[in-house]
């Protein structure tokens, strides 16, 4: 099959994540850039990272990638291009378009234009044109301008990646699910390694890491784009989706756990996972983080805590940071903890030495995800043995 290019966006600061994963799919030249990877394949690595991705966003195939200079560039670009190959006109279409750097004065004009390059070339090929439908829509398009380059995408995906489908009920401020993907890949988590979300809120932590422990494809439970372009294989997507599910492992007990100061937030955790079928995998229980004792010997913390913009208390927190740290040293030795926030007050409030500083985004939110070694005793005595010994 013939090699295609793709772009698969991500959550800030995951684009080397992404790339790691793109390359088991099969990719080929793959180039991170800022907010997603860049990429080669054929269809079969397009149908399988649209399944199997933990991380991307979305996967969009490149139709274009020319010069331009004003809006008439961008309309007989987009214009010139095949659309009766790709997608019959009783779709409707939806037309997003992103700049960086671009002399066009308005967006919401080159937008426009796209659509009705779209829409005319679908009248002169077919006699009538696609409905547009901005909640809905059956084909999306997006456009990219830089300051010298017009390149145009077809979403093969449809709804984002990580609306997986499965998070049925949710608390405040949950994360979205391939950003906490991401995250499990960060600190270095893998199936079998003990996990604890002391602060699961609605579980999204947890939902991830089961699913990796069981080997299920994020997208298992849901259909894409591509399904319904003109030149879908759907005999190598059904070989795709009957190898992923060869993988599957049984849904055993696992040594993940989560916990939550309020039953509230356990009730949403608990609906998740049993809408997901992952209720006998993971394990919960209400409790105070400040309170609570490490299920294991050693293992990985992950966890989102509450900060101002949640709680609305910053004397409260200002209480919770300091606990947290002295929590953390006293019952979790031999433990590494992983607190992803957007609270500024966070890494001078919780007394601990971070090890790793990462900048993440949540959305347009800018965060931090720190890395804590928990070690018997400080680090500092740590230090002064090692030098003792040299």
């Amino acid at each position: 099959m013939t090699a295609q290019l793709f772009f698969a966006p991500c959550p800030r600061g995951l684009e080397a994540v992404l790339a790691d994963e793109l390359a088991r799919f099969g990719a080929m030249t793959i180039r991170p850039r800022q907010g997603g990877v860049a990429f080669q394949g054929d269809w079969s690595v397009c149908y399988r990272a649209n399944l199997e991705s933990r991380v991307a966003s979305r996967i969009l195939w490149q139709v274009a990638h020319q010069y331009y200079h004003n809006e008439a560039d961008i309309y007989h670009i987009t214009h010139a291009l095949p659309w009766q190959k790709w997608f019959v006109p009783d779709l409707s279409i939806r037309v997003d378009l992103a700049a960086i750097r671009s002399p066009l004065r308005s967006l919401d004009f080159a937008t426009l234009r796209i659509k009705d390059a779209v829409c005319d070339a679908f009248r002169r090929t077919c006699g009538y044109r696609p409905n547009v439908d901005t909640v809905d829509p059956g084909i999306r398009i997006h456009g990219f301008l830089d300051a010298q380059m017009f390149t145009l995408y077809l979403d093969t995906s449809g709804e984002a990646l990580f609306k997986r489908g499965l998070r049925k009920s949710t608390g405040e401020a949950p994360i979205r699910e391939n950003l906490a993907a991401g995250i499990l890949y960060l600190a270095g988590w893998q199936p079998g390694i003990p996990l604890l979300d002391p602060m699961c809120g609605s579980g999204t932590f947890l939902l991830e890491a089961a699913q990796m422990a069981c080997c299920i494809a994020p997208g298992a439970g849901r259909t894409f784009a591509f399904e319904r372009l003109s030149l879908f294989d759907a005999a190598l997507w059904k070989r795709t989706q009957q190898i992923a599910q060869a993988q599957q492992l049984p849904l055993t007990p696992q040594p993940i756990f989560g916990s939550d100061l309020y039953g509230s937030a356990l009730i949403h955790a608990h609906n998740n996972l049993v809408a997901a079928g992952l209720e006998n995998v993971v394990s919960l229980k209400q409790a105070n983080i400040l309170e609570i004792t490490a299920p294991a010997p050693n293992g990985i913390i992950v966890t989102n805590p509450p900060y101002g913009e949640r709680i609305g208390d910053q004397h409260e927190l200002a209480q919770l940071y300091p606990k947290l740290g002295d929590t953390l040293k006293k019952k979790f030795s031999g433990w590494k903890a992983y607190i992803f926030t957007a609270d500024p007050a966070l890494p001078k409030s919780i007394r601990l030495t971070a090890t790793r500083r990462i900048p993440l985004f949540n959305g347009a939110l800018e965060c931090r995800l720190f890395e804590y070694k928990m070690v018997a005793g400080s680090m500092r005595k740590d230090k002064t043995k090692a030098k003792d010994t040299m």
